[in-house]
């Protein structure tokens, strides 16, 4: 199955669908986004989707609800889940700006120390 962001305003990813692979192929059997797109666009009349890739060979991550089409790099972003964290320009993940202990045990980010706390 081939998944599909639906993009609206501020391209935020507003729904994600499922479509048969078999769906996508041209005359010569390839698969192309192109005819993806066309499928959804005459199956929910909405123009504007993206495919994205579970397993991130394009677009960097899957797309969930919430995230961000970024055009210029190609990527789905997801929520910033802190002010503070940074985005990683390779894997377009947000990243704490220290990083998390591993020592095996439990953390949490708190925000308003910025840095992990053990979880007791």
């Amino acid at each position: 199955m081939a998944s599909f962001a639906k993009i609206g305003l501020n391209n935020k990813v507003i729904e994600v669908l499922s479509v048969n692979n078999e769906i996508l192929k041209d005359a010569n059997g390839i698969e192309q986004e192109s005819i993806g797109v066309d499928f959804l666009t005459k199956l929910t009349g909405y123009p504007v989707w993206k495919q994205t890739s579970y397993n991130g060979n394009f677009r960097k991550n899957h797309a969930g609800i919430g995230y961000t089409y970024d055009e210029d790099r190609d990527a789905f972003i997801p929520k910033k889940p802190f002010n503070s964290w940074i985005l990683n320009e390779d894997t377009c993940r947000w990243e704490a700006p220290v990083a998390k202990p591993d020592n095996g045990q439990i953390y949490t980010w708190n925000e308003t120390i910025q840095n992990w706390e053990l979880v007791e």
